[in-house]
C-alpha cells in the first residue's frame, strides 16, 4: 500500500492501518516500512473479531497459495518482520465510503491473500 498511496490520495483517499502489536512494535514497523499513514494498535483484537477475520493454522503454512505469495514477496524484495502478537491473525483489505458504505471487502484466506492496491482502486 505504501507504493501506491499518492495514487490513493489523488482519487481522494485516505490509508490507515490496523495491527496487534503495542506501541513500541507499531513504531519499529513503521520504521522499518516506512508507511506515513496512520498505523492503528488493536492489542485486544475488538476490530478483527468485530470485521470476522479469521485465523490461520500451521496447516496455512503449507498451502500452494501461500507458498506463492512468500515467494512474489520475497522476490520482491519483502522480508519477514518479528513476529507479532498473534502470527495467525489474518487481514483484510477494506474501502469504506462515508455514510457507513463498504465499497469494497477482502477478507484474507490465507497468509499473503491480500486484495490488489488495483482493486482497492477500483473500488474508490
Amino acid at each position: 500500500m505504501r507504493d501506491h498511496e499518492q495514487e490513493f490520495r489523488s482519487k481522494g483517499a485516505r490509508l490507515a492501518a490496523v495491527g496487534l502489536g503495542d506501541p513500541n512494535y507499531a513504531r519499529l514497523f513503521r520504521e522499518k516500512t516506512g508507511i506515513t499513514f496512520p498505523l492503528l494498535i488493536d492489542e485486544n483484537r475488538q476490530a478483527y473479531k468485530t470485521i470476522g477475520l479469521r485465523s490461520a493454522s500451521l496447516l496455512h503454512l503449507l498451502r500452494r497459495d501461500n507458498m506463492r505469495a512468500r515467494k512474489r514477496a520475497k522476490a520482491a524484495g519483502h522480508k519477514q518482520h518479528r513476529l507479532g502478537k498473534d502470527p495467525f491473525q489474518l487481514g483484510g483489505s477494506f474501502v469504506f465510503a462515508p455514510g457507513d458504505v463498504d465499497r469494497f471487502v477482502h477478507l484474507s484466506k490465507t497468509f499473503g491473500d491480500n486484495a490488489s492496491p488495483t482493486d482497492l482502486l477500483t473500488a474508490i
